[in-house]
């Protein structure tokens, strides 16, 4: 069956994010903390089943950072910023050119884990609901990329069958998860070589 419609993954895809410990670092050097130190402050705060399911809200979550790692106010109010801003990352031009490139032909979507807040922060800087048909956030439907519902909800919006969608994710385990339920997974190592993975898939 012919392609209908191509969904992307955010943070590794669209956007080029900087490892999480690129952002830990920085706040381990500000608090003077040790690296195992931070990990274990932050670990129960920053986990899928957590912040990935929508289970804290975006104040809630603040709250939880404040006191894991026992910041002033000021001090939190820089860490949200520095947290969104190595969450948002770098915007990828030339991917985000080519998905808004594949519209009206095909449907686009994205399938993202996520927090709250994720929506409203990327919308103000990246606008992809002028850029997509269908965005589905983890933290809006409480399930988390590998589980294969998570796919099941983007097909549902997509109004595709799974066979005739191309999925693309910087993670093996999303991929495999896609190509399970029937979709055409993709890896994405770089944009160059997934841009031209998708084009293979389009042509006749």
């Amino acid at each position: 069956m012919p392609i209908r419609a191509v969904a992307f993954d955010i943070g590794g895809v669209l956007e080029r994010v900087q490892p999480y410990e690129a952002f830990t670092k920085r706040w381990q050097r500000k608090l003077g903390l040790t690296e195992a130190d931070l990990d274990a402050a932050l670990g129960p705060v920053y986990r899928t089943d957590v912040i990935g399911t929508g289970v804290l809200s975006e104040p809630e979550i603040r709250q939880a950072y404040t006191a894991a790692l026992g910041l002033t106010s000021a001090q939190a109010d820089e860490f949200m910023a520095d947290l969104w801003d190595w969450y948002c990352g770098e915007l990828d031009h030339e991917m985000t050119s080519y998905a808004r490139s594949l519209r009206p032909r095909y449907r686009t979507g994205v399938l993202s884990n996520s927090m709250h807040g994720a929506r409203r922060v990327e919308e103000e800087r990246f606008g992809f609901s002028e850029m997509f048909d269908v965005i589905v956030y983890s933290h809006e439907t409480g399930i988390v990329k590998p589980d294969p519902r998570a796919y099941l909800v983007l097909l549902a919006q997509l109004a595709v069958p799974p066979d005739q969608v191309i999925f693309i994710d910087d993670k093996q385990a999303n991929v495999d998860a896609a190509g399970r339920l029937g979709m055409h997974g993709l890896l994405h190592t770089n944009t160059a070589d997934s841009i031209a993975a998708i084009e293979a898939l389009l042509a006749p």
